[in-house]
């Protein structure tokens, strides 16, 4: 059971804290949820849809953090570890909230265009994200989980069980409808069509 012992433990010292999470001490858990709050808040935000919703995620989250500690792996890194479980959360909040939900705009599913990504060092972290909190669930989940938490098309395709073919083209389609959110409130980032046909004819 959760919080339940005062099992001493060291602060700094991560495995002694995991051990009395383990052993139900509340402190120690409040401690590990502190700790690695905003690592686990970062990650709820690029896959919810609203900071609202990524309050529910991550809650959900530590709670199975707490109660699947006993399935970590203590010769591997935490953090990775912690980051599956978070993901899968949001995987499952997504399923749970917006898997039956008819998206309208058509726009996201009009032709793919070409993404520039250097458009985005322009833009600041916290900009991308409410552009990216935009997208359409499925579409940035796919986004998050291979351009930002690296994983492969392979690996998204077996925990969204979507196949091969619709990670990859939902990957290129949020590409597309994120360009077109930056076009949309950052046109000051794209070249004017003068100044396309300009560079053009110095190219030539």
């Amino acid at each position: 059971m959760l919080f339940r012992k005062n099992t001493p433990f060291i602060e700094s010292d991560l495995e002694s804290v995991l051990k009395a999470c383990r052993e139900g001490s509340a402190q120690a858990q409040r401690v590990l949820f502190q700790q690695h709050f905003g690592y686990v808040k970062s990650i709820c935000l690029r896959y919810a849809s609203s900071p609202e919703e990524s309050e529910d995620v991550l809650n959900e989250a530590f709670l199975k953090v707490f109660q699947n500690l006993s399935k970590y792996d203590e010769k591997q890194p935490f953090k990775p570890w912690l980051r599956t479980v978070v993901v899968n959360t949001a995987i499952s909040h997504y399923r749970k909230h917006h898997k039956k939900q008819r998206d309208t705009v058509t726009l996201e599913d009009a032709p793919v265009a070409r993404f520039d990504d250097n458009i985005l060092e322009n833009i600041t972290a916290d900009e991308i994200l409410e552009l990216v909190q935009q997208l359409r669930p499925d579409y940035r989940n796919v986004f998050m989980m291979y351009a930002v938490d690296g994983y492969g098309h392979r690996e998204i395709s077996e925990m969204l069980t979507i196949n091969e073919a619709t990670v990859r083209s939902h990957y290129a389609r949020a590409r597309a409808r994120l360009q077109h959110l930056i076009k949309q409130y950052y046109p000051d980032l794209f070249p004017t069509d003068w100044e396309m046909k300009s560079y053009k004819q110095n190219e030539n």
